[in-house]
């Protein structure tokens, strides 16, 4: 179940990049500002539906621990460490910029969406990368974390 969510999770964040990248075409190359819109709009909404799923199913579920080798486990924790960090400024810089494009801000928009969308991107190819090292290069270690199992246990079930 983990890594069916993590996949559904992974494939948001990298649909939401490839319409980031596809809007900042539509403005930088085209000047297109209509399709511009619908594309970070569109990005915006996969951007979201990560974070609502990746906040759920870490409720829920759990987070999957590395389950490859140790010799490389430390290398992966800092890796992912970086990436949580990249990942936090990115949400951060997108809902700034969302907000500044919504209010009609335009000189600072454009200002901050093009440091935005490249920490976008990095943010997408690192949690890639971790996808990658947890559920397809190595076998998931235990999942931990999950909410439900910890309230039943308290409550004695």
């Amino acid at each position: 179940m983990a890594s069916a969510v993590a996949l559904m999770n992974e494939l948001f964040m990298i649909i939401s990049s490839i319409f980031v990248g596809i809007g900042w075409y539509q403005i930088r190359s085209r000047k297109n500002q209509q399709n511009h819109r619908k594309m970070m709009i569109t990005a915006t909404v996969f951007g979201a539906l990560f974070f609502i799923s990746y906040a759920l199913s870490s409720l829920l579920i759990g987070d999957s621990t590395f389950g490859g080798p140790q010799s490389i486990a430390l290398f992966y924790q800092v890796f992912l460490q970086v990436h949580v960090i990249l990942a936090t400024l990115a949400a951060i810089l997108g809902v700034i910029t969302l907000v500044l494009a919504l209010k009609g801000r335009f000189q600072r928009h454009k200002k901050i969406a093009p440091w935005t969308a490249i920490m976008w991107f990095i943010s997408a190819g690192t949690g890639l990368v971790v996808y990658l090292m947890l559920f397809i290069i190595y076998k998931p270690g235990p999942t931990v974390g999950n909410i439900l199992h910890l309230i039943l246990k308290g409550s004695g079930h």
